[in-house]
């Protein structure tokens, strides 16, 4: 994807330019794996850890509530000095944590340092700042878009290779795996990584000072809302989908694994259709257009299982529509929220990061707890419905408030 004839151009390994896609792409794609390539392993965890399944899933939804309070001091560090050194830092923290993990010995190390692994959580929020500072709002959404895309691959592929790990050596080989590729992504992030961000501000509680200007954008909460509630339904199915899989289907962590390629093929479709058309169509109308996508594939889900088709093709063919409905959503509401001020565009990133990631994380956390022994599916479907419903509203709102604006300004 080429650059605004303004833009720097991009030279690949060439840290005095803007890094090339390849190198947003992976970054990403390290921060996805890092969070769902484990999952098939969550039950030979606890009983690894001999604890129960809650406390383990705490990997889950406290290292999303972790992610999200880091996105809030990394938006404004990387606006104060650079997007680079922020990146490189944060990576170096995560591939300690990482080591720390693969060789824990109880369930308290362990989530320490899984905690201590959201620090890879740069690399989603500045990757979407990166992007904008490299093109406008408009071709941010089909660029974040194209990101994504090739995001997807990672996660699709990571759960797979997680489930066969996890039989053939046991859980610690997936963070293994983890661990080589944060450091073949953290050497080509050195070498290709330039400084985008060319207008930093003066110092950090200046930063943290234009929070309250973005809290009082209806735009910002609009596009904020829209990408939580879609990121949500996800969310709660990692916190409730593998004890479902496993425990209500009978699935193996092999079989668990290869299913949530599903979604993330259905996301990988989204990410190219907004790459594709957010341009044409606008980025409004292409969100609330993966809103409803989520909504429906979540009201037949619950559907098939409410009339007796309790089985892992419904559960993943609904995820599916989901994975699409979030690919259409999610780089269409991230441009939208860096772009209502440009100028704060790390901090806008960092921000509605943390709120989305942070509602995810109750959304899991909440879902994890209803999920035990002797329950259904039900708390499940309940969650993932309520939150795709919230997305619709929101992408609502975002449209009912740019059209209020414009009417103001008409007159």
């Amino acid at each position: 994807m080429s650059l605004p004839s303004s833009s720097p151009a991009v030279v690949f390994l060439e840290r005095s330019s803007p890094p090339h896609i390849l190198t947003l792409v992976l970054l990403a794609g390290l921060s996805a794996i890092n969070m769902n390539i484990f999952l098939p392993s969550l039950p030979s965890m606890a009983a690894y850890f001999s604890a129960d399944y809650a406390v383990v899933q705490l990997a889950v939804s406290a290292y999303l509530g972790m992610t999200a309070l880091l996105q809030i001091i990394m938006g404004p560090l990387s606006d104060r000095y650079g997007r680079r050194p922020v990146l490189l830092v944060t990576m170096v923290i995560f591939l300690l944590a990482t080591i720390g993990c693969i060789f824990s010995t109880n369930i308290t190390v362990f989530l320490i340092f899984r905690l201590l692994q959201a620090a890879i959580a740069s690399g989603l929020a500045l990757s979407r700042a990166i992007v904008r500072d490299m093109v406008d709002a408009s071709r941010a959404a089909s660029m974040i878009g194209y990101v994504t895309m090739g995001m997807a691959v990672v996660p699709m592929i990571g759960p797979v290779l997680g489930g066969i790990l996890d039989q053939t050596f046991g859980w610690q080989a997936s963070f293994v795996l983890t661990l080589v590729f944060g450091i073949a992504v953290f050497a080509l992030v050195w070498a290709d990584l330039g400084e985008t961000n060319h207008t930093r501000s003066n110092s950090f509680s200046e930063q943290f000072g234009a929070y309250p200007e973005l809290l009082r954008s209806r735009r910002f909460w609009g596009y904020t809302g829209t990408a939580s509630f879609a990121s949500g339904a996800y969310f709660a199915f990692l916190g409730g989908g593998p004890y479902v899989a496993s425990n209500l289907l009978g699935m193996s962590p092999t079989a668990v694994g290869l299913s949530f390629g599903f979604i993330a093929a259905g996301y990988m479709l989204g990410n190219f259709l907004s790459g594709r058309f957010s341009e044409r169509f606008g980025i409004n109308r292409m969100m609330l257009a993966g809103s409803l996508v989520t909504v429906f594939g979540m009201l037949a889900t619950s559907l098939l299982f409410a009339v007796g088709l309790v089985h892992a093709a419904t559960l993943f063919g609904g995820m599916c529509l989901v994975g699409l409905g979030n690919g259409l959503t999610l780089p269409n509401s991230g441009a939208g929220m860096v772009s209502v001020k440009p100028q704060l565009a790390g901090s806008a990133s960092g921000l509605g990061g943390a709120l989305m990631i942070g509602g995810g994380a109750a959304l899991s956390a909440i879902t994890g707890a209803l999920l035990g022994e002797g329950s259904s599916a039900t708390p499940l479907l309940i969650m993932m419905t309520l939150a795709a419903m919230g997305g619709v509203i929101a992408a609502y709102y975002v449209i009912h408030v740019e059209r209020s604006v414009q009417r103001a300004a008409a007159s």
